[in-house]
């Protein structure tokens, strides 16, 4: 409303002013005289101001007209014009209508067409950063490895799209196996985005396979800092690493840093079993037996394991089966139920021969959960008892095809193992190994192999041999 009330009196002000400026020309008395080289031009005030109002639209048409014919001059050259703006407007339109049928038919599973229309879409749009990386991945699902390196390749040209083609390239050298180059190109990878959950996980594993520790512990704590790996998973891997690294030192020589290694990571994660043992037979070694013994009853109160217990025995190698039963009571403590720690005392008291005691320890283990081990005890038991050969000769069959019991298991691939590694044998997986029961295994523990000669050293040897080939074949 004030706006239009202004508007109003600013019009009103301006006819006023015009007029009054009309009327001073029209009661001027001289004329005005223009002198154009030797020509005068006598002009009245009011027609000298109409001519030079009306002077406004001709120098406006020919400002006009000279634009007109500077644009006309500017699209011959090639410069962008409404006429080149449409063209292009059209290119990219087809360009992206090619982008979506590639994503499409890639989606749908036909890498050939995905394929065709990348490159399509990347001569119409001219963007390889953009079409890349799909004309790399349909080259991929049709199988031309030579187009997608190519392409992958190219991607390292723009800083955008650097890390999808060192993915893309870090892939294909895995499936070649050409890890030494994997490696480096992961290196690169995770100096770029070093918050990439996969390119972690695939440098630590390969870092692993190349067993470079050290690396591997430096990836491992970056996966820590960027909040994807929890504290308690952190603490038992780089236990692991520590201890792998503790233990090749030990075996290239170097004792003194080698036995720190495995002891810090025996701090770092009393239930890694092969850490405690062989933290425990550091420490025997040095004559400390309080430290061995601590370790050893850390690590079982965490996991009930054979080789635990084995190496609860080498602290006090010399010392009479009675006093093992009562050092053995109290490493077993909270653990005394555990199939494991039943089995254990079941030795010690075959191996004492007190086997009314060793059976009512067993108890129904090898009833409810029959297993190589339990079975050959029950056997050792039976012999040591006066039983007869038919019923040794019973459990020894059973034996043959019962469960092989707890082994290292990888929870990845249920690859079995005879033994602890930090990397599956079979799928390579990092800390993937659990110690838990499997049917079907290849292989008994050697700490049933050791009760043989209990059940099978009888008179009649000729009539237990073949029981005894049956459970080493077992």
């Amino acid at each position: 409303m004030i706006w239009s009330m202004l508007k109003i009196v600013l019009f009103v002000l301006a006819v006023v002013a015009l007029s009054y400026l009309t009327a001073m020309l029209a009661d001027t008395a001289s004329d005005v005289t223009v002198v154009v080289a030797d020509l005068e031009i006598t002009i009245p005030p009011v027609v000298l101001a109409i001519g030079i109002v009306l002077l406004f639209p001709v120098f406006w048409l020919f400002f006009f007209l000279a634009g007109l014919a500077h644009a006309c001059i500017r699209f011959i050259v090639g410069d962008e014009t409404a006429l080149s703006r449409y063209l292009n407007k059209n290119r990219e339109r087809r360009g992206f209508e090619a982008l979506a049928g590639s994503l499409v038919a890639l989606a749908s599973g036909d890498s050939r067409l995905a394929q065709v229309k990348a490159g399509r879409a990347e001569k119409l749009l001219r963007r390889p950063e953009l079409t890349g990386i799909l004309a790399a991945q349909a080259a991929e699902g049709s199988g031309d490895s030579s187009k997608a390196v190519s392409q992958y390749k190219a991607l390292l040209q723009h800083d955008e799209t650097r890390f999808a083609g060192l993915s893309g390239l870090l892939r294909h050298k895995i499936d070649e196996g050409d890890v030494n180059t994997a490696l480096k190109l992961a290196e690169k990878a995770f100096s770029i985005n070093p918050k990439h959950t996969q390119i972690q996980d695939t440098l630590l594993k390969l870092q692993s396979t190349e067993e470079d520790w050290t690396g591997a512990a430096r990836t491992l704590a970056a996966k820590l800092k960027s909040g994807k790996l929890p504290r308690d998973v952190f603490n038992r891997r780089n236990a692991i690493l520590s201890f792998v690294n503790g233990r090749e030192l030990l075996a290239d020589g170097n004792v003194e840093e080698g036995e720190k290694q495995v002891l810090a990571a025996n701090r770092s994660c009393a239930e890694l079993v092969p850490a405690a043992v062989m933290a425990s037979r550091i420490k025997c070694g040095h004559g400390d037996r309080k430290a061995a013994t601590r370790i050893v009853r850390n690590a079982w109160n965490q996991a009930a394991h054979p080789d635990l217990a084995a190496a609860f025995a080498e602290i006090e190698p010399d010392e009479t089966t009675s006093a093992r039963r009562g050092r053995f009571a109290k490493l077993l403590g909270k653990k005394r139920n555990d199939p494991e720690a039943r089995m254990i005392m079941s030795e010690i008291l075959v191996a004492d021969e007190d086997f009314p005691e060793a059976r009512r320890e067993i108890g129904n283990l090898a009833e409810d959960n029959p297993t190589v081990r339990s079975l050959v005890i029950m056997a050792a038991i039976e012999r040591g008892s006066g039983a007869e050969d038919a019923v040794v000769r019973g459990w020894l069959t059973r034996a043959v095809s019962a469960s092989r019991g707890r082994q290292w298991v990888c929870q990845a691939c249920q690859h079995v193992h005879s033994e602890w590694k930090p990397l599956c044998e079979n799928c390579e997986a990092f800390d993937s190994l659990g110690w838990r029961e499997i049917d079907g295994s290849e292989r008994m523990h050697t700490s049933s192999v050791g009760m043989l000669p209990l059940v099978v050293a009888a008179p009649e040897e000729d009539s237990n041999q073949q029981d005894e080939e049956s459970v080493r074949n077992a």
